[in-house]
C-alpha cells in the first residue's frame, strides 16, 4: 500500500509538472470577421470554377518539461517559418496542429500569424457518457490511468479564412489507454469561411491514443483506439453538414497496425489521400517519397476528405514539411503532411455564401 501512494504521489507530481508547463499560456485563438480576407482567384472553364486549398497536418512535439526539455527553441522556429512561409506567400493556408501541450508550443501556433486561430479540447472539458464497460486487462496508476486529466487535447487549428464556428469533444472517459490518459484527447472541428465559394467547409482536427509509447498493454491500447474511432464517427456525424465538403486530419497513431485500420475503417467512409493519390483516382502531384503499395501504413499523419453538394474536392498535390529538406527544417519527431485541394463547382455558383450558419 505505502509502494502504491509513493507511485501515485510520483505521478501526480509529474502530471502537475506536465501542467504547470502549459498553463501560464492560454491556449491561442484569434478571431477574423467572416467576409474578410483577400478572396482566392478562381479559375474559370466556363461550365466550371475552382480554387485550391493547401491543408498542412503537423504534430509538433510540444510536450513540456519533463516528458521533454529544451523545445522552446525549436518550437519558436515551427512559428517563424510559417509565419516566414505566409509573408511569401507560400504557407498553407491552414493548419492542423498536434500536440500543442507547452506554453512555448501555444506560444508557437500564435507566432505563426494566421488571422483565425481555435483550439480545443480544454483540460476540463468533459466526453458525453459513452457507457462503463472497461478495457481489457487492469488500470494502472503507474501508467496515468487514474481518472484524471493535467492537459488539454493538444489541438488547434490556424486559418487564414475566417472560422465561423468551433466544436470540440473529447474522447471518453474509458477511450483512453496508458499514459494518454494524462491529456484530455479528443476531436475538434471548425467550420471555414473561403471568401468567393458558395458554401464553408468543415475541417476536422485529431490525435488519436497512441500504442507502444502509451505504455499500456497492446490489447487495451488497441480497444482504446478503437473506442475513439467510433466516437470521432459518431462526432463528426453530428457535426458535419452534408451540403458542405468536409477535410479530416491529424496523428491517427495507425502506423503499421492493421487491426488499427481495419477498426477505423468500419467506421470512416471518407476518402483517404494517400489511397486516392497513390490508386490513381485522382491526378495527384506527389512530392514526397512514398514506399511499397500502402504508403498510408508508413505514417501516423494523414487526411481524409468528401465533396459536398455543391463543392467537388479532390487532392491534386502532396507534400512534406518540416522533414529536413532544402528550406524545410526538422523541428519535431514528425513531418509535416501538406495536401492541396482542387475545390470546384459549377459558374454561376449557386446561390449561398461560404459564411453559412455556425455548426
Amino acid at each position: 500500500m505505502r509502494r502504491l501512494r509513493v507511485r501515485s504521489l510520483s505521478l501526480a507530481c509529474l502530471g502537475a509538472a506536465l501542467a504547470l508547463a502549459g498553463c501560464g499560456t492560454a491556449p491561442p485563438s484569434r478571431l477574423l470577421a467572416c467576409g474578410a480576407g483577400v478572396a482566392p482567384v478562381p479559375s474559370d472553364d466556363g461550365a466550371r470554377r475552382s480554387v485550391t486549398l493547401s491543408v498542412l497536418t503537423y504534430n509538433i512535439e510540444g510536450l513540456g518539461w519533463p516528458a521533454r526539455s529544451g523545445r522552446a527553441a525549436q518550437l519558436g522556429e515551427i512559428g517563424r517559418h510559417l509565419a516566414a512561409l505566409r509573408a511569401a506567400g507560400e504557407a498553407p493556408d491552414i493548419v492542423l496542429f498536434q500536440e500543442m501541450f507547452s506554453g512555448a508550443a501555444k506560444k508557437a501556433v500564435l507566432a505563426s500569424g494566421y488571422p483565425a486561430i481555435a483550439s480545443g479540447p480544454r483540460r476540463t472539458d468533459r466526453a458525453p457518457a459513452t457507457g462503463d464497460e472497461r478495457l481489457p486487462g487492469k488500470a494502472s496508476v503507474k501508467r496515468g490511468e487514474i481518472g484524471v486529466h493535467f492537459m488539454g487535447g493538444g489541438l488547434a487549428v490556424a486559418s487564414r479564412y475566417p472560422i465561423t464556428g468551433v466544436r470540440s469533444q473529447p474522447y471518453g472517459r474509458r477511450s483512453c489507454a496508458g499514459i494518454d490518459c494524462l491529456a484530455n484527447k479528443g476531436i475538434m472541428m471548425v467550420r471555414i469561411a473561403v471568401p468567393g465559394l458558395p458554401t464553408p467547409i468543415d475541417l476536422y482536427n485529431t490525435h488519436m491514443n497512441s500504442r507502444g509509447a502509451s505504455k499500456a498493454p497492446a490489447a487495451r491500447n488497441l480497444e482504446a483506439h478503437d473506442r475513439q474511432a467510433l466516437e470521432a464517427s459518431r462526432f463528426i456525424d453530428a457535426t458535419h453538414d452534408e451540403r458542405f465538403p468536409v477535410i479530416f486530419g491529424g496523428d491517427f497513431n495507425m502506423r503499421r497496425s492493421q487491426e488499427r485500420w481495419d477498426n477505423f475503417t468500419r467506421y470512416e467512409p471518407m476518402t483517404l489521400v494517400h489511397k486516392a493519390c497513390s490508386d490513381g483516382m485522382f491526378a495527384c502531384d506527389v512530392r514526397m517519397s512514398w514506399d511499397g503499395d500502402e504508403p498510408w501504413m508508413d505514417t501516423q499523419d494523414l487526411q481524409f476528405f468528401e465533396s459536398g453538394r455543391e463543392i467537388s474536392v479532390e487532392p491534386v498535390r502532396v507534400e512534406a514539411m518540416f522533414d529536413g529538406g532544402p528550406d524545410s527544417p526538422e523541428l519535431s519527431d514528425h513531418d509535416g503532411f501538406r495536401v492541396t485541394y482542387r475545390m470546384s463547382w459549377t459558374a454561376p455558383a449557386p446561390p449561398g455564401s461560404s459564411c453559412g450558419e455556425a455548426p
